[in-house]
């Protein structure tokens, strides 16, 4: 009797450390909304073209492992495959969480710091650009292949949102007829 006593004892509580930890959760606390981008913030989206643009999907890994700038290394707390190393960092690989962030949120999140975390400000270390292939990078652990839709106001394809702005740019002006050659020489 006190043999399977402790068996179920053990076993109880094996069970309450598995639901505690692993899976996608990264220990976290429930996904919850983001508050929005402040309006200095809340305007700006990824570049034109940039969602599927390899070569800046590249640019944006460089700057995420430290190679392009060793003082930003934002896989030094947010691991190289985007699982935290550190304790509080985001883990983006919990795609439930991260598309509840457009993409202004994340640019913002990247610029300003996170208030009451260890998350800092690296606005004054990249620039614009710079902070732009972080979002690109960064949501490729949790969304990959996916691009924000401002008028979705959603995560879809990414190849439909990098093209969405040329299928949407007016036509370019028709030239105007050339002039008639000057007569009489």
């Amino acid at each position: 009797m006190k043999m399977s006593w402790h068996l179920m004892m053990v076993l109880g509580l094996g069970l309450t450390l598995a639901g505690c930890g692993g899976g996608e959760g990264g220990g976290e606390g429930p996904v919850v909304p983001p508050p929005p981008a402040p309006a200095e913030y809340a305007d700006k989206h990824m570049p034109a073209g940039w969602w599927a643009d390899a070569a800046k999907l590249e640019e944006g890994r460089k700057l995420f492992i430290g190679e392009t700038n060793p003082d930003v290394n934002c896989a030094s707390c947010h691991g190289k495959d985007g699982k935290p190393v550190k304790a509080g960092a985001r883990d983006f690989r919990v795609s439930d969480r991260m598309k509840l962030y457009s993409d202004a949120v994340w640019f913002w999140r990247i610029s300003e710091g996170v208030p009451n975390t260890k998350m800092k400000a690296w606005k004054s270390k990249l620039s614009d650009e710079d902070r732009w292939k972080l979002v690109l990078y960064e949501r490729n652990f949790g969304l990959a292949g996916k691009g924000w839709d401002e008028g979705k106001k959603a995560w879809v394809d990414a190849a439909a949102v990098s093209a969405a702005p040329a299928a949407a740019a007016p036509a370019a002006p028709e030239a105007a007829p050339a002039a008639p050659a000057p007569a009489g020489k």
